[in-house]
Order: C-alpha cells, then sequence, then structure tokens
C-alpha cells in the first residue's frame, strides 16, 4: 500500500511516504534560496519520496534570521528554480511550508498573541493568503500552512492562550484565526491547488492541550477545506530551556523531546496521536488524509501504519535525512541497503545550537548524504573482524578491525541481543570509528554483540562472530 499513488485534489503522489518540513539552517540572513538549499532537497526528490514539505518560509516582510521568505515577491526567483529543480530531479511532489511567528528577542524578551492588535490579526490572514498565492506562481504542487509548535497560530491554538476576546478563551474562538487563514487562501489560490495544514496533535506542556481537543481541531479544519492534515507534537516555547546570549528556542524542553523523540523513546512513539485525529476526522465523516509522524524507522512499521489505519500517509523526517534513497531503495525491496537513523539527535542538537543541521552519519567531510551505485559489499579482513568487548565503568566497550569497500566504509551496524534472544540493530558509527560504548546495559545480564559494515551505497558486508559481556 505505501507505493500506490495517492491523490491529494489535483496532486497525486507517487507513494505515501512524506518529508515534513525540517529546519536546515542553510539559509542566509536574507532568506532567498541558495546553493545549499537546492541541493538538500533535490537530494531528497531523487531519492524518491512521495512529499517534500520545503522547512518552514515566513510570511511576513520583518526580518526572520537564517530562515527562507515567501513574504514579498523578491523571493519568487529562488523558490521557482527550487520548485523545478525537485520537479526534475525525481517524481516527488513539493510544497513549502509557510508560517507566521511573533518577535522575540536575546534577551529573554518575546512578544505572545496578547499583544496583538486586531488590526495586526487581519494583516497576518492577509499575509499567509498573498505567500499561498506566490507559492502556486512558483511552480510548487501545494502549500503547507504552519499551525504547530510555538509559532503565531499554534500559539492562538493553545490552549494556555492568554487572550480575553473572540480569539481565546473557548476552543471555538481559540480556532477562530487559524480557520480564517484557511479559508482566505483557499479563496484566493482557488479550489484546484491543495493546501495542507499541520497542527499539533498534543502540546506535551503543563495544562496544554491533549488528543481531546486535536480531534475536534481536526475536525473544524477539514470543514474549512483543508485538504490533508500532517501532526506533529510538542515544540513549545513554554518549557524551552533558555540559552545564555541566543533566543529563547522552543525544542530544547520536554515538549521538544517529544516533538523530535529520540532513542530513548520507543518506535512509533506518537502514533496514538495521528491514530486518534484519524478516527476524530473519519467519525465526522470527512475522507481528509492525516499525515502519521513519530519515530518510524522501519518498512514493517510504517505498512502497519496504514494497514491499521493510524495514519493515511508516513512522515519520516530524520530517517530520510539519514538516508534520502530509503523511498526507492523500499520500493525495490532492499530495506537491508538502507542507512538507518539511529535518533540520537546530533541534528536537533545542532538545530538548537543555531548550526547547519546535519546528520552523524554522513561522511563528515562530505557535509550530504552521499550518493553511489555501488552493488559491491564491504569485505572484513582475512583475519576476521576480532571484535571483542569490554566492560568498563558501567559500560561494555566494543572494538574492531576495519572492514575495506572499493570505494569507502560509510559505517558499521552494531547489533545487540539480551541473553539468547534475536540480535536487533542497536546503534550505528560511522566509518572512522572502530568502537563503540554500550552505556544501556545491566550488571549481571549477558549481552551479545556483532557488528555489520556497510558502504556508501548502503550495501551491508558480512555479520561478524558474535561476542558475549557481561557486567559484574
Amino acid at each position: 500500500m505505501l507505493f500506490q499513488p495517492f491523490p491529494i485534489r489535483s496532486m497525486l503522489l507517487p507513494n505515501r511516504l512524506v518529508l515534513p518540513a525540517m529546519v536546515t539552517r542553510l539559509s542566509g540572513e536574507d532568506g532567498v534560496v541558495n546553493a545549499d538549499i537546492k541541493t538538500r532537497y533535490a537530494r531528497f526528490a531523487k531519492g524518491e519520496v512521495g512529499l517534500i514539505v520545503v522547512e518552514a518560509m515566513a510570511v511576513h516582510t520583518a526580518k526572520s534570521g537564517p530562515l527562507l521568505r515567501i513574504g514579498s515577491d523578491e523571493f519568487t526567483p529562488g523558490l521557482t528554480e527550487l520548485a523545478r529543480l525537485c520537479h526534475d530531479a525525481g517524481p516527488s511532489k513539493i510544497v513549502p511550508q509557510i508560517i507566521h511567528f511573533l518577535k522575540i528577542s536575546r534577551s529573554g524578551w518575546r512578544q505572545t498573541v496578547d499583544m496583538l492588535s486586531l488590526q495586526e490579526i487581519d494583516d497576518i490572514v492577509e499575509a499567509y493568503g498573498m505567500a499561498a498565492v506566490r507559492a502556486r506562481k512558483c511552480g510548487f504542487d501545494g502549500v503547507e500552512l504552519h499551525m504547530a509548535h510555538a509559532y503565531t497560530l499554534s500559539s492562538f491554538l493553545s490552549r494556555v492562550n492568554p487572550r480575553k476576546d473572540q480569539y481565546g478563551g473557548t476552543l471555538e474562538n481559540r480556532l477562530r484565526l487559524p480557520v480564517r487563514v484557511l479559508e482566505r487562501v483557499r479563496s484566493l489560490v482557488g479550489n484546484d491547488f491543495p493546501v495542507g495544514v499541520r497542527f499539533l496533535g498534543e502540546e506535551c506542556i503543563r495544562n496544554g492541550y491533549t488528543v481531546l481537543d486535536a480531534g475536534p481541531i481536526a475536525v473544524r479544519l477539514a470543514g474549512a477545506g483543508a485538504d490533508y492534515l500532517s501532526l506533529s507534537a510538542g515544540g513549545k516555547f513554554e518549557d524551552a530551556r533558555p540559552i545564555p546570549g541566543e533566543p529563547l528556542y522552543p525544542y530544547t524542553g520536554y515538549s521538544g523531546d517529544r516533538c523530535m523523540p529520540g532513542n530513548q523513546y520507543p518506535d512509533g512513539a506518537n502514533l496514538y496521536i495521528a491514530e486518534a485525529v484519524r478516527a476524530a476526522v473519519r467519525s465526522a465523516g470527512f475522507s481528509t488524509p492525516v499525515v502519521a509522524v513519530g519515530k518510524i524507522p522501519t518498512r514493517e512499521l510504517a505498512e502497519k501504519v496504514v494497514a491499521h489505519e493510524k495514519g493515511d500517509l508516513v512522515g519520516m523526517a530524520r530517517a530520510l535525512l539519514a538516508d534520502p534513497d530509503l523511498p526507492r531503495k523500499w520500493r525495490e525491496g532492499r530495506e537491508d541497503t538502507v542507512v538507518r537513523c539511529v535518533y540520537g539527535n546530533v541534528c536537533k542538537a545542532l538545530d538548537e545550537n543555531f548550526r547547519k543541521v546535519t546528520c552523524t552519519l554522513w561522511p563528515k567531510a562530505l557535509g550530504r548524504a552521499p550518493e553511489s551505485h555501488d552493488v559491491i559489499a564491504p569485505v572484513w579482513p582475512q583475519t576476521g573482524p576480532e571484535l571483542r568487548a569490554e566492560c568498563k565503568d558501567g559500560r561494555v566497550l566494543l572494538r574492531w578491525k576495519s572492514a575495506t569497500d572499493n570505494e569507502a566504509i560509510y559505517g558499521y551496524q552494531v547489533m545487540r541481543a539480551e541473553g539468547d534472544g534475536l540480535l536487533l540493530h542497536h546503534a550505528s558509527v560511522r566509518g572512522s570509528s572502530t568502537r563503540y560504548e554500550d552505556a544501556r546495559v545491566l550488571g549481571g545480564q549477558v549481552y551479545r554483540y556483532a557488528i555489520r559494515p556497510y558502504d556508501l551505497a548502503g550495501n551491508h558486508g558480512p555479520m561478524s562472530p558474535t561476542v558475549r559481556a557481561t557486567l559484574s
């Protein structure tokens, strides 16, 4: 089911896999599309993901830091070129995520929704409408309205919205501005242009809303004409961790962890959100597709999302950052060649520290996901990998000999089992390293480990013999 074409209004996706919008920190302060942005997104298109949602771009004209912008016509040449390059690179459809956010300073001060006048609210509605018109003129296949995380429309939807007028308090009032924006965009782009919405299924903050509110929010947005609903979680200012000298950033607290669940969370950690919201939308009589997200690393889990009606489309950001060719490899039945994200969230940490977002699994000197058509797998030296395990300071330290490849070793998969259980993918390390420390271990428990090398194309070499380790 993942690779059946999927229609969204006038847009026919080649498959059900979605690249959700993800900050790259590649844009300059001018907000113009640059060479790095073009390279990053064309690479995703080559990998054949069904829908590419380009990172959030500002609809307003004020300076917005290193963020793409779509608030005036001066940005349309670069955006037009970006859409064209992605269409030329592969079958993916591409939509920009458009965003409005409130002012924030390095001093810690930030503007909140109760500071906005009614005229400023009207201006936000119009800014979204005109930005969507530009998206259509630039050749994008649709547009996604950003109503999630810490930004303006999400702050109106929030259960902790402090306004006391027709835009705050009740759920009906909190929905007023988001619905106005959606209806204005639809009136300007017409009925043949897809308009999606990304919003929070759960705020993940004290007194924030949960799926109990997200269901009615989704129903109202579907009724107002949203062509798809993309679910996220958390990413709020209310629990953000202050960084001296930097503006408050909303992905640094617990709600930020819930937005991008790391390896301490189970696979599919946020799927219950999409499942509940989709059920509410269907119960209300709408067939609006729902994008499910939240640490979906394998084809098996992605297929279960669709088969078990937890979502209609499967969003994968970090997994596609690690291996943009994942969709094509899955379609061709080559999951064994996928370079799997280990959800260590180095990419998230780079974003939090306002640095260019890369993947720790990429070859360091390359600075981007590699491309290779190699079909020859790596091999161990004649003496074998000589894998050995040492228990030290409450950890298991693994060391091994380097494998070789006709191109280059990309990295090593670390496989682990408890006792005589099944060996499962536990972690990955870059090819320049031949050691790994496992800190998630208990005294008295027997662990088995094996190592498997892979190259730039994702070809995996033979599994090493296993070694055992037991902490005293």
